[in-house]
């Protein structure tokens, strides 16, 4: 499954986007993919398979649990759903497992103040085996999609070969252009060349407490797309805490749209992140690739190319904690725990020379 995608616009609106057709800021969401992967039995296992029930849910949750207000709005179906195509070629959904349609699905989550996006992939099946669009239906797919009002469209790229995603990705960008309805285009087509990061896998399984928080600060200073593939249902106060933090959201949706960039790479195996951000504001995210303790981690603002005449103040984007009179030459230390990370969000307050008020 290639899960690295690059988001365009297949419909220019003034009011959301640039005009160069990018979103303007990082979408947020769920997606359904990393936690309920494939997993069409509803016989044996009704609450957890790819479902009208499981999406309507999860969007119940959304709306609920404060993630909608947050921003997280976009209610991302994966692969899985596809019944096949009907007699005149267009898709149709899995019959016994969405009952309703995909048009009631998006009007369900119209009606919570959400976005629907689906799923389909560039080539003859989707990565697991279903239909599924190839050249000759992009349009007539694109059109479907516009017809069931859904909000994104994430295409994939298994079983096409470079000349057909060369071809594709921009005549579905340009179908979907043509339905008249602002339709965010999931790309997967520069996965092959590498893209921002996939989905968040905070509240699932496998990280630890300090690798979920290492996951979020690098997703939100690295300016991508903010889509949990987790159970909204279980997920516990702790990992909701991560996902929910607000200066971190703010940060990942800052209004400059600049992709951070790693500015030092220690023999100590620690990394500085950093991203400029709106106000003269910046995110620094220091991260430990090491295993075995807590590191001290000194250093100072000029080291990290801070080299002007400003006084800063950090706030510690996890603890709240404000670190005041930084100016490029103080020393400071950074204590990070293995897999882990300190995260900032630092900010000018004067100039140096200036009076204070």
């Amino acid at each position: 499954m290639l899960q690295k995608t690059v988001v365009l616009l297949a419909l220019v609106a003034q009011v959301l986007m640039l005009e160069n057709g990018l979103l303007r800021k990082p979408p947020m969401g769920w997606l359904a993919w990393e936690r309920f992967r494939c997993n069409t039995n509803c016989d044996e296992d009704p609450k957890n398979c790819i479902s009208e029930r499981l999406f309507m849910e999860m969007a119940d949750h959304l709306a609920q649990d404060g993630w909608r207000d947050l921003g997280y709005t976009y209610l991302n179906m994966d692969d899985c759903w596809i019944g096949g195509r009907d007699a005149k070629g267009r898709l149709v959904p899995d019959p016994k497992r969405f009952p309703n349609g995909i048009a009631f699905l998006a009007d369900y989550a119209h009606s919570l103040g959400l976005k629907l996006g689906i799923y389909e992939d560039l080539g003859n099946f989707t990565c697991m085996g279903y239909p599924g669009t190839t050249l000759d239906k992009v349009i007539q797919d694109a059109q479907t999609f516009a017809e069931w009002k859904v909000d994104m469209l994430k295409l994939d790229g298994c079983f096409s070969t470079p000349e057909e995603r060369a071809k594709g990705y921009p005549k579905m960008a340009a179908a979907l252009n043509a339905t008249g309805r602002p339709i965010a285009f999931s790309c997967s087509w520069p996965a092959y060349e590498g893209g921002l990061p996939p989905k968040l896998l905070i509240g699932n399984f496998g990280l630890s407490f300090e690798q979920a928080r290492a996951q979020m600060a690098l997703w939100t200073v690295l300016a991508a797309p903010l889509f949990m593939s987790t159970d909204l249902r279980t997920i516990s106060a702790q990992n909701t805490d991560i996902l929910q933090n607000p200066l971190m959201i703010k940060i990942n949706q800052d209004p400059l749209g600049i992709q951070g960039r790693r500015i030092l790479k220690e023999k100590s195996h620690i990394e500085v992140y950093m991203r400029p951000l709106a106000n003269e504001a910046s995110a620094l995210v220091f991260f430990s690739r090491r295993t075995d303790m807590p590191y001290r981690y000194h250093t100072s603002l000029a080291q990290l190319n801070f080299n002007n005449s400003s006084m800063y103040e950090a706030q510690n984007v996890y603890t709240g904690d404000v670190i005041s009179g930084l100016h490029s030459k103080t020393n400071f230390t950074v204590i990070i725990n293995p897999s882990g990370v300190v995260m900032w969000y630092l900010y000018p307050i004067r100039k140096l020379g200036t009076p204070q008020h």
